[in-house]
């Protein structure tokens, strides 16, 4: 009989006798894990499903409220219309406005046209604050003018809640007494006052102090002058300004010295208060204007620039730049090309505008000077600005001649100012 040993075991019964190659602790541990997982996975699957019911709640309130107001009135009778005179709503509104953020005509025609380019540079017409010191000091050995700014106290911006980044900006006035040109305004009584024409011999700008109303400058500036008697032709005009990066400084105030009735022999050190800033005739401009209606296309022509005359360099030259402005944001710009400098610049050069999705007769025309070097790497200095358009008193009168006489060049003088 044969044995039953001698034959082989079954499959079965030796898949029964395997394990697996791990102990007891390992396999607790991917258990443990396994579960983690998967309680991790219901939890996440919960938060979904609560946030989506939530949101569904949140947009069928909201299209509720939607439906609440949207839901048409029906009225009964006709319906009643409530007619008030136009002059009582104007006075209604003039008292909800400010004083000072209302121009009057008067100021408007002794301000001179100013230049609205600089129109964020501008000073708070309201009361201004603070004082400033300095001292200035006349050197004969090199002759060299000598301007140390010290010190400002006092100051106040327009909204007391901000803090003030202050400097100071210095320029040196200068006009010729023999052959100054002046220019008569003529106000509502028929009085004329002259304005001298001033030209800008150089300029000058301290550091910024942060966070301060009383900064501490200490910053000297030297100007070689060839004769001593120059000093009774110059005015040193120095503004306070607040810094802003995203916007144009704001001018806090400013300190006039004519440095004609001082002895500056010797250091002389002053403490001014700061006056209400003002604009200074630095020169003459001759615009043309020209509007083509068809295709509403805006031309303005820059054909000479009249300045007082200084000492005459061949490497000065002087361009405009001209923008379009709308609600004072800038449509178009363009710039002339450079000339060289002289008494009387001429030009003759023509810019084209193209505006056919802006109302013309709500637009302004800003014209910046500048002066720049030909032969050496100097930055650009300012030399005047002013700006064309409606609510410009003299400009009016240029803006409505063009507007009458359509395809027309008109041409006028204007008056620079910085």
């Amino acid at each position: 009989m044969m044995d039953l040993m001698d034959y082989p075991v079954p499959l079965y019964a030796a898949a029964g006798e395997l394990r697996m190659p791990f102990s007891d602790t390992v396999k607790y541990c991917l258990l443990g894990i396994s579960v983690t997982l998967l309680l991790l996975a219901l939890g996440i699957l919960l938060w979904q499903a609560i946030r989506c019911c939530t949101q569904t709640h949140t947009a069928q309130n909201t299209a509720d409220s939607v439906l609440i107001y949207s839901t048409p009135r029906t009225y009964s009778g006709a319906p009643s219309t409530k007619v008030e005179d136009g002059g009582v709503e104007a006075r209604r509104l003039s008292r909800c406005l400010s004083v000072g953020s209302v121009p009057s005509a008067g100021s408007d025609r002794a301000g001179g046209d100013r230049a609205g380019g600089d129109q964020g540079e501008q000073a708070n017409q309201e009361k201004v604050h603070g004082s400033l010191r300095f001292s200035l000091y006349y050197d004969q050995l090199q002759s060299r003018l000598v301007v140390t700014v010290l010190q400002a106290e006092g100051l106040q911006g327009r909204s007391q809640t901000n803090s003030l980044h202050p400097f100071v900006r210095l320029r040196l006035m200068w006009t010729e007494p023999e052959v100054e040109e002046v220019e008569r305004f003529v106000n509502d009584e028929g009085e004329g006052t002259a304005r001298a024409l001033w030209t800008v011999l150089y300029e000058w700008r301290t550091r910024i102090v942060k966070d301060t109303c009383n900064p501490l400058f200490g910053d000297q500036f030297s100007w070689s002058l060839q004769q001593k008697e120059d000093l009774h032709r110059i005015t040193l005009r120095m503004e306070v300004r607040d810094f802003d990066k995203f916007s144009r400084h704001v001018v806090l105030g400013e300190v006039r010295v004519s440095l004609e009735q001082l002895k500056i022999s010797y250091p002389l050190e002053l403490q001014e208060d700061l006056q209400t800033p003002q604009k200074d005739l630095v020169g003459e401009v001759l615009l043309s204007l020209k509007f083509l209606p068809t295709c509403q296309r805006l031309e303005v022509g820059l054909l000479k620039i009249r300045t007082l005359p200084t000492e005459t360099r061949s490497d000065t030259a002087l361009y405009a730049r001209i923008s379009v402005q709308y609600n004072q944001c800038k449509l178009r710009h363009q710039k002339t090309s450079a000339v060289t400098q002289c008494h009387v610049t001429v030009f003759n050069q023509v810019l084209m505008y193209s505006l056919p999705e802006f109302p013309l007769e709500e637009c302004n025309i800003l014209v910046s000077v500048y002066e720049t070097h030909t032969t050496r790497k100097l930055a650009k200095r300012l030399v005047g600005q002013l700006t064309v358009g409606k609510g410009r008193s003299f400009e009016d009168q240029h803006w409505s001649l063009m507007m009458r006489s359509v395809r027309q060049p008109i041409a006028m003088w204007h008056r620079l100012y910085i």
